[in-house]
């Protein structure tokens, strides 16, 4: 294999033209080749965000097309999580559900070269994903994830009028430059299983990754890893496998770089903030790799590709019918000043964030003679920060399945065993919030109530989204109006005027407020 370099780290503020070193045509073979790889990983929405400023895959589009026209060897990768999470997936279009159609046509447009699963792939049916990898006009590579069909485990597979291709574990890229030089790059995709879907099975990463490195390494040129895992298993990955060339990882939100030895890890920021761009220069003569990183913040500055932008555009106007048919105005802000909301899933699901503090706060306004309001952290969908302003949009994509907010009676025994299932479920969508009044006493191993501990015998109104009374919650079977212990289930409000009626028109309503 070949010794490996790294260049240095360069931060570029983008803009709508490239200022990648042209390379020099020369008249025979030097030897030399530079390939580009772009990337972006979590990319939940197609269309710019805080207020425009930021992110946008029409945008994304126009920064490949510009280090294209300046090396033909320049590839756009997504590095995980793109059909879900995201509005769309609760929207409809031509009688059938969403589920991330309209980023599969937007990569299309944008020239996606690579893809890879990221866990949130798999939120979707699995008729639905089928659909969608069918649509798709780029390369998927899956070296540890798997079908899992008929007790058995076989590739993923695209099919389309062509015939039946099955994912492959290693993917081998052949380029060539201006002056026919010609290189073979090897790739390995790898994701965390975090999502335990029916029909998905995984093999361990990093024997499996050990393992198709060592095939790899003597036919390549180099081996590049994409992956979708934390950033603490990218870092043990290079570790483990010193060779190789770069990894380019998703699956964190925040934009971030280390180098591990000689192996570079990079992350894009959510949403297409920002795209890394990494420039492999392979000297094939002296037998070295350079790595050379830079940011391209994707904002005002880029112009959309039209094309891209045309699709983009007919996909935005589809979800705003949607969205006004359920009285949303999705542009309208909601709140224009104040710290980023988060909304990442790694927090909501663990402990209380200020987007979770703000819409249990909405819950307990829409029902104020509530006691007690409780939210299961599986309602926010977003993973995401949200910068301000936040608008309706951002409300919607938030928590994009909705829901009523329900009221009932029910004994303080059941109350203190609803609070006893939330630590039980951290980590999960299980997870629950409450009340800042709500609190636990380690002293006493009580729950309280307004520092009063909360008396099993007495009755308490307490407001629910509308799932959590359905039972279907890990370790919250038990509630359902069929339980002994709940006195009352006060009828759903059914008026869209009411903030009851929709989670999010609560919020949207006590924001306003």
């Amino acid at each position: 294999m070949r010794k490996i370099f790294y260049a240095g780290l360069f931060v570029l503020a983008a803009n709508s033209s490239c200022t990648s070193v042209r390379t020099v045509t020369a008249t025979k073979d030097d030897g030399f080749i530079s390939v580009n790889f772009i990337q972006v990983n979590d990319v939940y929405e197609i269309a710019p965000l805080s207020g425009g400023t930021e992110g946008g895959m029409a945008r994304v589009a126009t920064i490949k097309k510009n280090y294209l026209a300046d090396n033909p060897n320049t590839f756009l990768i997504m590095a995980g999580d793109f059909l879900s999470p995201s509005v769309y997936n609760s929207l409809k279009f031509e009688g059938k559900s969403i589920r991330g159609r309209q980023m599969i046509e937007v990569m299309n447009a944008a020239g996606m070269d690579i893809a890879i699963f990221g866990n949130h792939e798999f939120d979707i049916k699995e008729t639905e994903l089928q659909e969608r990898i069918n649509e798709s006009r780029f390369q998927w590579i899956a070296s540890n994830t798997f079908h899992k069909q008929n007790n058995s485990s076989t590739p993923f597979v695209k099919t389309t009028a062509g015939g039946t291709v099955p994912f492959p574990a290693t993917y081998i890229k052949t380029v060539t430059d201006a002056d026919g030089t010609t290189v073979r790059i090897g790739f390995i995709g790898l994701t965390l299983p975090f999502n335990k879907a029916s029909y998905v099975s995984y093999t361990d990463a990093f024997a499996t990754a050990k393992d198709l490195y060592n095939k790899l390494k003597d036919s390549v040129d180099a081996v590049v890893a994409i992956t979708h895992q934390s950033m603490q298993e990218d870092e043990m990955l290079a570790k483990e496998i010193p060779g190789l060339a770069m990894i380019i990882g998703g699956h964190e939100h925040d934009q971030h770089f280390e180098k591990i030895g000689n192996v570079a890890i990079t992350k894009a920021m959510a949403n297409a903030r920002s795209a890394y761009v990494i420039k492999l220069v392979i000297n094939k003569a002296a037998h070295t790799i350079k790595v050379r990183s830079k940011i391209e913040h994707v904002d005002e500055s880029i112009l959309p590709d039209s094309a891209t932008d045309a699709v983009v555009q007919r996909w935005t106007k589809i979800a705003e019918t949607n969205y006004a048919s359920l009285g949303f105005d999705a542009k309208k802000e909601v709140l224009n000043s104040g710290d980023a909301l988060d909304g990442r899933e790694s927090m909501v699901r663990a402990e209380p964030t200020n987007l979770t503090r703000l819409i249990v706060s909405a819950m307990s306004f829409a029902a104020p003679k509530a006691d007690v309001s409780i939210l299961n952290a599986g309602s926010i969908r977003v993973d995401d920060i949200l910068s301000m302003p936040v608008t309706q949009y951002d409300i919607l994509r938030s928590l994009p399945f909705g829901g009523g907010i329900r009221e009932v009676d029910m004994k303080g025994s059941m109350l203190i065993k609803i609070l006893d299932a939330g630590p039980k479920n951290k980590g999960t969508g299980g997870f629950l919030h409450y009340n800042e009044t709500v609190t636990f006493d380690t002293d006493s191993s009580k729950w309280k109530l307004n520092d009063l501990a909360i008396d099993p015998l007495k009755t308490y109104r307490v407001a629910l989204s509308d799932f959590l009374l359905t039972g279907a919650e890990a370790n919250l079977g038990f509630l359902t109006p069929k339980n002994s212990d709940i006195v009352k289930v006060y009828d759903a409000e059914t008026s869209p005027t009411d903030p009851r009626s929709d989670i999010r028109k609560a919020i949207i309503q006590f924001a306003a407020k």
